[in-house]
């Protein structure tokens, strides 16, 4: 162990991030600092991809050097690694991570509907992380602020059922997302990782079309939100759409529940759930790029037991990155 002067532990920490230098990636890095954690590393090590190795990127005072990852390196013994690198690579490599004992924090959806893996937003169902030791799946982006906002909302008035709109930002879909909608801002008109043209434009798909005719992006939202809330009746109705935003996910929510309530009463609902704030003025995705908060406001009440909500969040950080940091602290504060 180490200690400073007074006595106190101090960088106890070994941590690893599996995807350092992608989108996600990169921001853990940004809120080790953010959150101080960096004071508690005693050791942190950068993987991704071939390409990337050598690289260097710089946190805190320091700057560590990219490795490539490879399978003895996931053997080692860490206090908590994140993954944030694909499924394929979370397949491939957790596993291999948890036999060695370690704590992963998994960004990708490869884990998120295992039945024994925990799916975590620690406002919610943090407690389920006690005594536990493995791989926790961090859920998708727009599930995690549409439930923050929910919580309460379904624990005090029982929801049946939600039809749900998002409005994604192309970071959603990692760095590759946010240079073709700046290149065709700049007039490209190449089409790469976007269906159709983001620029100027709206996509009302995300992810491969299932036999449904939903998409793989709206099963998450249904499947993700039933496991969090543990109700595999509730209904859920998403349609998940693209829009040339570069950073906050917008979500219009409509929300049937068993129970009645007033608006008032619906707002401290809402704001019973930490990290979650309703206004009365409307919130558009400027306002909370950079933002560890979800947003609430335009919450209206149609008829008896039926609200409507405009529900945003920045999709890197609370629909990710932030996510996982509060999985980590969360988990250490159970443990």
């Amino acid at each position: 162990m180490f200690y400073d002067l007074l006595g106190w532990e101090v960088n106890v920490l070994k941590i690893a991030v599996v995807g350092a230098t992608g989108e996600v990636g990169r921001m853990f890095l940004k809120l080790f600092e953010e959150y101080k954690l960096i004071d508690e590393i005693r050791e942190l090590r950068l993987f991704a991809s071939e390409r990337s190795e050598g690289q260097k990127i710089k946190v805190g005072s320091q700057y560590y050097t990219v490795e490539k990852l490879e399978e003895e390196k996931m053997k080692e013994r860490y206090d908590y690694i994140f993954f944030s690198a694909g499924g394929s690579v979370s397949e491939k490599y957790a596993p291999i991570a948890e036999k060695a004992g370690n704590v992963v924090i998994d960004n990708s959806s490869f884990f998120r509907m295992k039945e024994n893996i925990p799916l975590v937003v620690p406002e919610i169902n943090g407690e389920i992380l006690k005594g536990y030791r493995g791989i926790i799946a961090n859920p998708n982006c727009s599930t995690i602020q549409m439930v923050l906002a929910l919580n309460n909302v379904y624990k005090s008035l029982k929801i049946k059922e939600i039809v749900v709109s998002t409005y994604q930002a192309v970071s959603g879909a990692g760095n590759k997302g946010l240079k073709e909608l700046l290149s065709q801002q700049q007039g490209s008109k190449e089409v790469k990782h976007f269906p159709k043209m983001i620029y100027n434009n709206v996509i009302p798909l995300i992810g491969d079309k299932l036999e449904n005719g939903f998409t793989k992006e709206e099963e998450k939202m249904i499947e993700e939100t039933k496991k969090i809330f543990v109700d595999k009746n509730m209904k859920i109705f998403p349609t998940t759409v693209r829009v040339p935003v570069l950073y906050g996910h917008s979500e219009s929510i409509f929300v049937s529940t068993e129970k009645d309530a007033s608006i008032n009463e619906l707002i401290d609902l809402i704001e019973a759930t930490p990290n979650v704030i309703y206004s009365e003025e409307y919130i558009t995705p400027i306002e909370v790029a950079g933002t560890d908060n979800t947003y609430v406001s335009r919450l209206r009440k149609p008829e008896e037991k039926a609200f409507l909500m405009w529900v945003i969040a920045d999709n890197i950080r609370v629909g990710a990155a932030t996510n996982a940091i509060r999985i980590l602290l969360k988990h250490r504060e159970l443990n």
